[in-house]
């Protein structure tokens, strides 16, 4: 019996091993949401979720917890997930992962969803003008009318990031020393919290001047009036290669493996079980022949 035992503690403990090695052969699944991280109040946008190949199941989480499960027709790469209308109630942060097999893969990185258009409209001002020269520094205001407590300011692009300060009414931006690269269409946002924003303010341009010797200001890049520059926000990109593909083949492989060890075992415990029942029932025949020849050697020696 120790040594079946060992046996299973092996068993089991190759079995956890193994279970570990097959949940980081699904790579972490990337997030993304359509048609901008930030959404007017209202208007619809969609999350989509990218898995490894053969996803058999897909998990979106909202503030820690599970808010949908889409279990699909096909075994899709990705899957989507739609918001119809976005509220306080939908902004947040967000989170997916998708099951392959019999195992879920980690989650992915946090996506942070934005709704606009819950309070006043700000102001948005540069100092010391919208036109300025390579190496000087400018400086955005945004103000509001009414009291608030955080203020967003955002570039109009596709790398572009919120900057953030606090303040009640309004709050400064600093730029600088400024390069061409600064130059764009910046809008800026009320907040009581990172994920509820006011209207936005209107557009201010910021041309920057480049070199020494170049007397015209540079351009623009083209701005979107829908959605205010909207772009998508991904903690992971769409075109991503897995870096390993589910092969249900090794997968099933694998399964019939443990399966095996798991029906050895079971066998090697019915045989040291049936050798042991043998054992004893030969012990306790011998002890029975030997206690029937002692009574007749007893009997033997009465009649004589």
């Amino acid at each position: 019996m120790p040594s079946t035992l060992a046996v299973l503690l092996v068993l089991g403990e190759f079995l956890c091993g193994r279970e570990l090695e097959l949940r980081e052969m699904l790579s972490k699944p990337a997030i993304w949401v359509r048609p901008s991280f930030m959404i007017p109040k209202g208007r619809p946008a969609t999350i989509g979720c990218r898995g490894a190949g053969g996803a058999m199941e897909y998990q979106l989480h909202f503030e820690g917890g599970l808010s949908a499960l889409e279990r699909p027709k096909s075994r899709p790469v990705m899957n989507w997930f739609p918001i119809p209308a976005m509220t306080s109630h939908t902004a947040g942060q967000y989170r997916c992962s998708y099951r392959s097999g019999e195992l879920w893969s980690e989650l992915s990185d946090p996506l942070e969803l934005v709704v606009t258009g819950l309070y006043d409209t700000p102001t948005l001002s540069v100092e010391p003008r919208s036109e300025v020269t390579s190496g000087e520094n400018v400086t955005f205001r945004c103000q509001l009318a009414t009291a608030t407590s955080t203020f967003f300011l955002l570039k109009g692009g596709q790398s572009s990031r919120p900057q953030l300060r606090y303040g009640n009414l309004w709050a400064e931006f600093h730029l600088g020393p400024v390069t061409p690269a600064h130059r764009g269409t910046y809008r800026c946002f009320g907040s009581y919290n990172n994920h509820a924003w006011s209207f936005p303010s209107k557009p201010v341009k910021l041309l920057v001047k480049g070199d020494a010797g170049d007397t015209t200001f540079a351009p623009t890049e083209h701005t979107s009036s829908d959605y205010w520059d909207s772009y998508e926000l991904t903690t992971g990109t769409q075109s991503q290669k897995d870096h390993f593909l589910w092969n249900h083949t090794v997968q099933n492989l694998i399964r019939l493996g443990l399966a095996v060890l798991v029906l050895v075992a079971l066998m090697g415990l019915l045989l040291e079980d049936w050798l042991h029942r043998r054992k004893s029932g030969k012990r306790a025949h011998w002890v029975s022949r030997r206690r029937c020849r002692r009574r007749l050697r007893a009997q033997r020696a009465l009649e004589t």
